[in-house]
C-alpha cells in the first residue's frame, strides 16, 4: 500500500493496485503514519544539532518515551472520536450512494465493473504495439535522413565557394578556409552514413523491400502518430506536475491560490506554520510553478504543430484551478476511455 498523501504522485496504474481508495478494508486510514511521526520528531533537528552524541540519543528517546505515553493518554478519545465520525460517515454516505444508484441505475456490481474496465484499459494502451512503434521510429529516421542530405548539400556547396572571397596570394588564409571547409564536409558526410546504416537497419527489422518515399500515404499516417506521440508526452508532463499541484495546494487548503505571490500565500493562509517551514514550502512551490511554466511552453509547442492545432493553455489558466476536474486537457488524452454503462 502506498499513502494516500503520496500515492498521487503515482500513476494512475499504480494507484488503482495500491493506493488505500481502491484497496478493500482500509476505511479512512490514510497509510501515512511515519510521516505523522517524523514530522513532530523533526523538532529534534534543532535541539540535538551541536548535541554530544550521548546528549543526542537521551533527547531522541525521551522524544518517544514522551510520545507513547501522550498517544497512549489519549487513545480513548482518540477511538471514540474516531468510531462517531466512522458511523456519521458510514449513515452520511449509504444515503448519497442509494440516490446515486436510483439516479443513474446503478447496482453495486457496476462499481468493481467500472474498476475492473478501468484498469484493463490502462494495460492495454500504456504503449503503441510494437510494429507502430518501430514505424514511427522509421518515420523519425527517415526525417533524420533527409536533414543529413540536406547538411551535407550545403557542406559541399560551401567548399566548392571557399575560396571565392579569398585574395591571391594569402596562403594562411586559404589554408583556414580548406581546413575549415574540409572538415565540415566530413562531418557531415559521417553524420549522413550513420543516417543510411539506421534507416537500413530499421528497414530490415520492419521487413521493408522499398523505402518509403517522404509524403507518401504511410509515411504521413505514421509521421501524423509521432507528432501525436509528443504532444501526448507533452500532455502527460503537465498533467503530472499539475496534478501533483493541486494535491500539495490541497494539503494546506491552499487551493486556487496561484494567482499570489507564494511567500504572500504561506504567510496569510498559513499563519500558525513557523517561519523557517513557510519559507521551505513557499521554495517547494516555487520550483513546482517553474517546471509547469516550463511543461506549459512545451505543451504550446506541440500542440500548436496538430492538424487541427489543439487549444493552447496559459499560466493563468493552470493557477486559477481549484480542482482536478477543471483540468480538462484530459479530453485530448490517448484514447478516448467509452464504457457504456
Amino acid at each position: 500500500m502506498v499513502g494516500s498523501f503520496h500515492g498521487h504522485a503515482h500513476n494512475r496504474k499504480c494507484q488503482l493496485d495500491w493506493h488505500p481508495m481502491y484497496i478493500a478494508g482500509t476505511g479512512h486510514t490514510e497509510g501515512e503514519g511515519c510521516e505523522h511521526i517524523f514530522s513532530a520528531s523533526n523538532e529534534l533537528a534543532r535541539s540535538t544539532r551541536h548535541a554530544s552524541a550521548f546528549h543526542r540519543h537521551q533527547s531522541i528517546e525521551e522524544h518517544f518515551t514522551f510520545w507513547d505515553d501522550d498517544k497512549y493518554a489519549a487513545l480513548s478519545n482518540f477511538l471514540y472520536n474516531h468510531y462517531r465520525e466512522a458511523t456519521r460517515t458510514i449513515k452520511t454516505l449509504e444515503t448519497e450512494l442509494v440516490l446515486i444508484k436510483s439516479e443513474l441505475g446503478l447496482d453495486e456490481e457496476d462499481f468493481v465493473r467500472f474498476f475492473n474496465q478501468e484498469r484493463a484499459y490502462l494495460d492495454a494502451f500504456r504503449q503503441p504495439p510494437v510494429q507502430d512503434r518501430l514505424r514511427i521510429r522509421y518515420v523519425e529516421v527517415l526525417d533524420e535522413l533527409k536533414d543529413c542530405r540536406t547538411k551535407w548539400d550545403a557542406a559541399r556547396e560551401a567548399a566548392n565557394n571557399a575560396l571565392t572571397s579569398v585574395a591571391i596570394g594569402d596562403v594562411h588564409q586559404i589554408n583556414a578556409l580548406l581546413s575549415r571547409a574540409r572538415h565540415r564536409v566530413d562531418t557531415a558526410y559521417a553524420q549522413l552514413q550513420n543516417a543510411e546504416a539506421l534507416v537500413a537497419h530499421m528497414e530490415t527489422q520492419l521487413g521493408l523491400e522499398q523505402r518509403w518515399e517522404i509524403g507518401c500515404p504511410e509515411y504521413m499516417e505514421f509521421k501524423e502518430e509521432a507528432t501525436l506521440g509528443k504532444y501526448r508526452a507533452a500532455l502527460n508532463e503537465l498533467e503530472r506536475l499539475v496534478v501533483m499541484r493541486l494535491f500539495e495546494l490541497a494539503r494546506l487548503s491552499m487551493s486556487g491560490t496561484g494567482k499570489f505571490p507564494i511567500d504572500l500565500v504561506t504567510r496569510y493562509l498559513c499563519p500558525a506554520l513557523g517561519y523557517k517551514l513557510r519559507q521551505q514550502i513557499g521554495k517547494a512551490l516555487q520550483r513546482r510553478s517553474d517546471a509547469i511554466r516550463n511543461a506549459i511552453n512545451r505543451y504550446n509547442a506541440q500542440a500548436a504543430s496538430l492538424n487541427p492545432p489543439r487549444p493552447k493553455i496559459s499560466w493563468k489558466d493552470i493557477v486559477e484551478y481549484s480542482f482536478l476536474g477543471e483540468f480538462d486537457l484530459l479530453r485530448h488524452s490517448w484514447i478516448p476511455l467509452n464504457i457504456t454503462l
